[in-house]
C-alpha cells in the first residue's frame, strides 16, 4: 500500500528546513529583546477548555476543533490555537508569582479541520505572545510593536497594520443590539451559519466570508458608535502610542477577530498580495480570560501568526531566507593510512561545530573532489599516504585553487565559518 500524507497537512522538507529554522530563530531573537520567555504546553487539551475560552458558538469550537475521547471516556480537543493553553499554563502554574507582569512567547502546530488553500492548512505552525499582568494601553502598543519589529527583521515591507476596539461586555451588549436591529429585515437572506451568528454572537457577522452576507456589512452599525467612554480612551491612546512609535496603521472597524476571549483592542497584519488568505497575524486583548478559565481576574493581550503565510509573504517580497549550509571541508582521504589518521580529526572538527562531509564510497582521488564539488563545499582537505606518515595536511580552497600545508593541531585552530 501507498501511504500518503493526510489532506491539508505538509512535510517541511529538508530544503525548506533551513528557512523555518531562520524565521523562528528571528522571532526568538526579537521576542527576547522585549523580555519575553518561552513556554511550551502539551499539543492536546481538555476539551472543555476551548470551549470555554473560544466560545461554543464559535466556528472554531462548532466546526473545526480536532476532538478525541481517550480511554477513559475524557474529551480531549488537540489545540486550535495557543492562547488558552498558556493562560491555564499560567493559572495552573501560579506564574502570577513570578511578577506582577508576565511575558510569555511560544511556537508550535496547531490544529483545525478546515478547507485547504494556499497558507491555511488543517496542521498549521503559529508563533505568538502574551503579555498578562496589565490593562494599560502601553502594552497593546508594545505587543503590535513586537510583531512589527519581527516582521522589519525579516526584511518585510508591505504588511499593513489594521486596528480597532471591540469594547467591553457592556458596549458588546449595546452594539450586538444594534446589529441585530440592522440584520433583522435581511434574516433571510443570511447563510445558515449567519443565521445562527445572529442570536448567538451578531458580532461574527461581520466576518462572515459568504458573498451575500459580505453584501450587508458596509451598511452596518459601527461598533465606534457603541463604545463607552473608558474604551474609546483606552482605544485612543493605544492609537497615540503607535503613533510616537512610528508604526503606520489603520482603523478598520470591521475587525471582530474569530474567539469570544477578545475585548478591547484586536488588530490584524495584512499581506494584500496573499489573496484571500491574506492576514499573517492578528491579535488583540482578552481581560476576561484568565477568570474565565480559574484564574484571578487579570488582563492581557497578545497575537498570534502563521509561519506559513509569513513564508509566503516573504516569498512575494522576493527576500531570500538562508538557505541549508554547504560543508565547510571535505575530506579527500587516500589509503587506509588516511582514513585511520583523518577520522579522531573529523570527529574533533565536528564537536566544534564545523561542517565536516566524507564520502568512503568514492575510492578514487578524481571520484572525490568531484563529490566535493557537487557539495559545494568551501574546501577540500587531502590526505594521502605519504601525509599520513609525515602528519602534513594540504588545505585546498575549492574557490581559488589555493592549497596550503597545515599541521594537524593547525587544522584544528583554522578559522573555518561554524
Amino acid at each position: 500500500m501507498n501511504y500518503k500524507i493526510p489532506r491539508g497537512t505538509f512535510d517541511i522538507l529538508p530544503a525548506d528546513s533551513s528557512k523555518w529554522q531562520y524565521v523562528q530563530q528571528v522571532f526568538r531573537k526579537v521576542a527576547a529583546s522585549f523580555g519575553y520567555r518561552e513556554i511550551t504546553t502539551p499539543i492536546f487539551e481538555m476539551a472543555e477548555l476551548f470551549e470555554r475560552s473560544s466560545g461554543e458558538s464559535s466556528d472554531v469550537v462548532q466546526k473545526e476543533m480536532y476532538r478525541f475521547t481517550d480511554q477513559k471516556g475524557r474529551s480531549f480537543a488537540l489545540r486550535p490555537e495557543g492562547t488558552a493553553p498558556v493562560v491555564r499554563s499560567y493559572v495552573e502554574n501560579h506564574l502570577e508569582m513570578q511578577g506582577g507582569r508576565t511575558r510569555l512567547y511560544y511556537m508550535g502546530p496547531m490544529f483545525r479541520y478546515d478547507r485547504p488553500q494556499a497558507g491555511r492548512y488543517r496542521q498549521f505552525y503559529q508563533y505568538g505572545v502574551e503579555f498578562i499582568g496589565s490593562n494599560h494601553p502601553y502594552y497593546d502598543a508594545e505587543v503590535i510593536a513586537l510583531e512589527m519589529t519581527f516582521l522589519k527583521a525579516l526584511g518585510l515591507t508591505r504588511p499593513r497594520l489594521e486596528i480597532n476596539s471591540v469594547g467591553c461586555a457592556e458596549c458588546a451588549r449595546d452594539y450586538d443590539k444594534a446589529l441585530r436591529d440592522y440584520y433583522a429585515p435581511h434574516l433571510n437572506e443570511l447563510c445558515p451559519d449567519c443565521q445562527k451568528r445572529y442570536e448567538l454572537k451578531p458580532r461574527r457577522l461581520l466576518d462572515c466570508k459568504v458573498p451575500s452576507c459580505k453584501a450587508f456589512r458596509k451598511d452596518a452599525p459601527s461598533q465606534f458608535d457603541y463604545l463607552d467612554a473608558s474604551c474609546r480612551e483606552h482605544f485612543d491612546a493605544v492609537c497615540r502610542y503607535l503613533d510616537q512609535m512610528k508604526i503606520n496603521y489603520q482603523i478598520n472597524p470591521a475587525i471582530v477577530r474569530g474567539l469570544d476571549y477578545y475585548t478591547n483592542t484586536a488588530f490584524e497584519l495584512i499581506c494584500d498580495e496573499l489573496g484571500a488568505q491574506n492576514s499573517i497575524a492578528g491579535g488583540g486583548r482578552y481581560n476576561a480570560l484568565i477568570a474565565q478559565v480559574g484564574g484571578k481576574d487579570t488582563p492581557g493581550i497578545g497575537f498570534a501568526g502563521g509561519f506559513e503565510r509569513l513564508l509566503l509573504a516573504l516569498e512575494k517580497e522576493n527576500i531570500q531566507l538562508p538557505q541549508n549550509p554547504n560543508p565547510a571541508l571535505f575530506m579527500v582521504l587516500m589509503g587506509e593510512e588516511a582514513v585511520d589518521f583523518a577520522l579522531p580529526l573529523i570527529a574533533e572538527l565536528r564537536q566544534k561545530g564545523i561542517y565536516v562531509d566524507y564520502n568512503p564510497e568514492k575510492g578514487s582521488f578524481k571520484a572525490q573532489l568531484k563529490a566535493a564539488d557537487s557539495m559545494n563545499a568551501r574546501y577540500a582537505l587531502i590526505i594521502g599516504e605519504h601525509e599520513a606518515i609525515s602528519r602534513t595536511l594540504v588545505l585546498k580552497d575549492l574557490s581559488s585553487g589555493e592549497q596550503q600545508s597545515l599541521s594537524a593541531d593547525e587544522l584544528l585552530s583554522f578559522p573555518f565559518e561554524a
